[in-house]
């Protein structure tokens, strides 16, 4: 019998109930299958052990890669996602290979597999965690069953630049909404655990800080202090490691006070494992590793991999460096053989909880079944919908009266581009199953309303001619209203897609203010992978549907809202800056010594002959103010909202307390409708300059027409905590202000004590 056979009979399917969410491990079974993991280690030559830490790129069959499978050489494959050819390499790696370790298979599930829900920031923008966490059940379900166990996901990085195209990928810029959807992301991907063959491996990306990049340009350094470090950027994967048990973690591209992030000692060992008592695997990004030679912080390959294995990488994506490397460096004593033995523990581990020596393959002819299920494309529907965030609604244009209407224009680059809504980030998501907003409106309304079709621009970067925005204006004249869908094309967000003018691309502005000019109400709907600066457009639209490239159900969804099935209830999960230079800009910015009043002289108020302190000398720009366009959490209704001075159970609370907060919210409207409570709390004075509000809760709220609900939540006190000027994590004494409200930058505040 050979060592094969001999480990998989010793191996039953108790050793799979470690499941998949670190909170639900059984300590018991997590005990054998550590014995079990020792007694296979103890059978592998160094060249499995290397080949273990090693992940490639699909060579598109397995054929092709049958030599590197056979001979142990790769421990995991990415970007393959036919069923067949997964069960075939899988085969090779299982009863060809020495030992018949199975593989992983990894993609990038980003917002779905087939069934393409909202980008991330979409998602964020639905203040919706079971939502999001349905979502990635739905993804992990359709992924699974082609045979892809692992996925990279979770984006945890705040985004505070709307330039950086990878904002898309993210929550947004708020530390707490990207800890809540993280985690929620988390338990979708990975499900109820005990070797379900759907649990698909999340992976808590990019550590660290990644999304502060200088200039919003993609790759570029980083620097964050340690404080912000600490208060901003750690904590949501401190949540997504410690409270929903991801089972990976991905090193990001950048440096950070010139320190590469594949080579941070400090964060992938002091903090990652001895801190936070993470046992998952961290893979490094694609050939991250070998990208700290162009940092200029390893000489060569080799040098690049002592460097990240010593940081405490177990797996290397792409750039080759521990294969060819490792064993030389280990016989130099460069590195320890006992470093490498840990990563090919995490690794093992991992493929252990999968439940993949258990049964590493998938019923392949029925892989399609999980997708496009009923049940998916609701989900993917309600995710789409509930995203909107509507902007303006001037007259309550929004929602349109079919009844009223009998011809309708509906124009721009994004009305009928089923490629281009699925957003960044869909690499198996299927145009031939999306529905445009004019085939929904044409389903669902053709009936009733001739819905005519200009798209004006084949792309959302063409130009048009006076010639052509004449002929717009001239057919939305002959029409009741016009429907303008504008934005961007897929390809202008996401990694390396990055921005310096946020301004619509193309004659889109052109196009909107052409249709202005037929005299008939412009609804526009934008979709796009950021926020993007339509400050110059608003005044040629009576309304505005923002919507973050939606999915696959996005013109459904579009459609009934546009008329009034569906009360937009969106969020914006990031600021809108009026321009690009006001960024970065975001709403839990630190209070300054001189903060803005909002009576500011502007740049064409200034008087000939102004002194030079005349103008006030406070916190803002001359030609654009100090405040954004939309605040972060802002977004309109097809009713009204009327929130009270929320009220505290207590005037002072000990450390260890729990502050119950209330408010009175009606809708004083004509509509049933959701809206999301949030609130804020700010510290007043801090051994360290403190943000001027900080999300600490949220609830969604459904309140019919005419009526007022009481909403409460409680908030530990603990959760005011943050690290002092001594770095250390504590709540300190002293005054807080606490507000419930509908987006960052309205409503009344209590005020509280911490004792």
């Amino acid at each position: 019998m050979n060592l094969r056979r001999s480990f998989i009979l010793g191996t039953t399917a108790l050793l799979i109930l470690a499941g998949c969410q670190g909170t639900t491990r059984n300590a018991r079974y997590d005990a054998r299958t550590e014995r079990e993991i020792e007694r296979l280690l103890s059978q592998m030559t160094l060249a499995e052990k290397i080949g273990q830490t090693n992940q490639l790129s699909s060579y598109g069959t397995a054929e092709a890669m049958h030599d590197v499978i056979a001979e142990g050489k790769v421990g995991s494959i990415l970007n393959e996602v036919d069923p067949y050819t997964i069960n075939a390499m899988q085969r090779i790696a299982v009863e060809e290979s020495r030992l018949g370790i199975p593989l992983i298979i990894g993609r990038d599930v980003i917002h779905g597999f087939r069934t393409v829900f909202p980008i991330p920031l979409g998602l964020a923008a639905t203040f919706d965690p079971e939502l999001v966490e349905q979502g990635a059940r739905i993804a992990a379900l359709e992924a699974t069953a082609s045979g892809v166990r692992w996925t990279f996901s979770p984006m945890l990085d705040i985004s505070r630049d709307a330039r950086w195209g990878r904002i898309a990928e993210s929550s947004g810029e708020d530390t707490y909404l990207n800890k809540v959807m993280g985690t929620a992301m988390v338990r979708g991907y990975q499900g109820g655990g005990a070797g379900d063959p759907t649990c698909m491996a999340a992976c808590a990306k990019h550590f660290v800080g990644y999304g502060a990049a200088e200039g919003g340009r993609d790759y570029n350094s980083t620097n964050i202090p340690p404080r912000q470090m600490r208060n901003v950027y750690l904590p949501p994967f401190e949540a997504c490691i410690v409270d929903a048990g991801a089972m990976t973690l991905m090193t990001s591209f950048n440096d950070n006070d010139g320190i590469p992030a594949t080579g941070n000692t400090h964060l992938l060992t002091d903090v990652l494992r001895k801190e936070w008592g993470f046992d998952g695997m961290v893979v490094t990004d694609w050939n991250s590793a070998g990208e700290m030679i162009a940092h200029g912080f390893a000489d060569d390959g080799k040098d690049a991999a002592r460097k990240a294995i010593n940081a405490g990488v177990d797996m290397d994506m792409m750039s080759h460096t521990f294969g060819l490397n490792l064993e030389e460096l280990i016989a130099e004593g460069k590195v320890d053989e006992g470093r490498l033995d840990d990563a090919v523990r995490n690794i093992l581990r991992l493929k252990f909880r999968l439940g993949l020596f258990d049964d590493p393959y998938v019923d392949a002819d029925a892989a399609r079944d999980a997708c496009y299920t009923e049940e998916n494309l609701a989900a993917a529907y309600r995710s789409a919908a509930e995203s909107a965030v509507l902007l303006r609604n001037e007259n309550n244009t929004l929602p349109l009266d079919a009844s009223k209407l009998r011809r309708v224009l509906v124009t721009g680059p994004l009305a009928d581009a089923p490629y281009e809504q699925l957003g960044t980030w869909t690499f198996d998501g299927e145009a031939s199953h999306t529905v445009t907003p004019l085939a929904a409106l044409r389903e669902t309304y053709g009936d009733r309303i001739a819905f005519v079709f200009e798209p004006a621009m084949a792309t959302s970067r063409s130009r048009m001619s006076a010639a052509q925005l004449a002929a717009v204006t001239a057919k939305a004249a002959q029409c009741d209203a016009v429907l303008v869908f504008a934005g961007e094309e897929a390809i202008l967000s996401g990694e390396a897609h990055c921005l310096a003018d946020l301004n619509l691309q193309g004659s889109q502005s052109d196009l909107i203010a052409a249709a202005r000019r037929s005299g008939r109400p412009v609804v526009t709907v934008i979709m796009a992978g950021r926020p993007l600066t339509v400050k110059r457009d608003l005044g040629n639209m009576d309304a505005l549907l923002y919507s973050f490239h939606p999915g696959t159900m996005g013109g459904p969804a579009i459609a009934d809202i546009l008329f009034g099935k569906v009360s937009p209830s969106g969020k914006l999960p990031a600021t809108f800056p009026v321009a690009a230079g006001q960024i970065p800009m975001h709403y839990n910015r630190n209070m300054t010594g001189r903060p803005a009043s909002g009576t500011e002289v502007l740049l064409d108020d200034i008087v000939p002959g102004a002194g030079q302190t005349s103008l006030g000398c406070s916190s803002y720009m001359l030609d654009t103010g100090f405040a954004p366009l939309f605040p972060f959490g802002y977004g309109l209704s097809y009713t009204t909202f009327e929130y009270s001075r929320p009220e505290l159970d207590a005037e002072s609370y000990s450390a260890d307390g729990t502050i119950r907060a209330a408010c009175t919210l009606r809708n004083s409207g004509s509509r049933d409708a959701e809206e999301v409570v949030q609130l804020y709390v700010r510290d007043m004075v801090g051994s360290v300059t403190r943000p001027i509000k900080e999300l600490k809760a949220f609830r969604r709220v459904a309140v019919p027409a005419g009526e007022t609900v009481r909403v409460e939540i409680e908030l530990p006190v603990a959760e005011l905590a943050f690290w002092n000027i001594d770095m250390e994590r504590t709540v300190e004494p002293g005054e807080f202000r606490l507000w419930m409200a509908g987006d960052s930058d309205s409503g009344e505040y209590a005020t509280f004590h911490v004792k």
